[in-house]
């Protein structure tokens, strides 16, 4: 039975609103189509070997999380963009997906450096954005709805007109409440401020990066699930926000 190998980044410091729920969905629904799953913790400290891993998650943290992470992640960044670049999945959710960007200013004025990934910022507001959401993807290839839950105080916003955006928001504020935009998407990266936790309502999110893991080690995705709880679950959200 092939393995494929998830590393699960700083699981102390960044699992807010259970993110950790996203790796769990993975996990399971690997072991259903078939292949063993091996989650790998990395804590502060750890030197990682990112070409030996199949995908790599990230999950939200405080400020102060974000920036002892930035610090220790920093050191490694090059080796992960190399592989970011090569296909590698990741799925960087609030706190981390800013973290991808160029910085974040708190709203006391402090700046916390990101690593510059991608050309977008982040700005603190007393205000948070919180509820549920839902938006419009088609990273699958086509139109899918997500759905999920948000709690940010940061607002982020593009300064490169060619980034991708994760969806059109629909209902909801996602990455700053003014552009409709939520998130980033870029080859088999995701970041997200969704909350809930994400895969598990939205098992065409999940299926997106199964299927570039596999793709990535050569590997098909065969067969189909039995996905009737997960969608009557995005569904219910789904309904209550569209009024459908």
């Amino acid at each position: 039975m092939e393995t494929i190998k998830i590393a699960h980044l700083y699981p102390d410091l960044l699992n807010l609103y259970g993110d950790r729920g996203n790796l769990i969905c993975l996990q399971k629904r690997l072991n259903w189509y078939g292949f063993a799953c091996h989650i790998i913790p990395v804590e502060l400290g750890e030197d990682i070997d990112f070409s030996t891993l199949d995908m790599v998650f990230m999950g939200g943290g405080s400020d102060r999380e974000q920036n002892l992470v930035y610090r220790d992640l920093f050191r490694q960044a090059d080796a992960l963009w190399v592989e970011i670049e090569e296909g590698m999945p990741l799925l960087a959710i609030c706190g981390s997906y800013q973290l991808l960007g160029r910085y974040y200013e708190s709203i006391d004025g402090k700046m916390m450096y990101g690593l510059s990934f991608f050309d977008f910022y982040t700005e603190g507001e007393e205000k948070r954005l919180i509820g549920n959401i839902i938006l419009e993807t088609e990273v699958t290839g086509e139109k899918k709805t997500v759905v999920g839950f948000e709690n940010h105080g940061g607002r982020t916003y593009f300064n490169d007109d060619t980034l991708k955006p994760f969806g059109k928001v629909l209902r909801g504020y996602g990455n700053n409440g003014q552009d409709k935009t939520e998130g980033i998407s870029y080859k088999n990266l995701i970041g997200t401020y969704l909350h809930g936790p994400l895969l598990p309502k939205n098992p065409a999110i999940a299926d997106f990066f199964i299927q570039a893991i596999l793709k990535r080690k050569g590997l098909e995705l065969k067969g189909e699930l039995d996905d009737r709880i997960e969608n009557f679950a995005h569904e219910q959200v789904k309904r209550m926000l569209l009024g459908t």
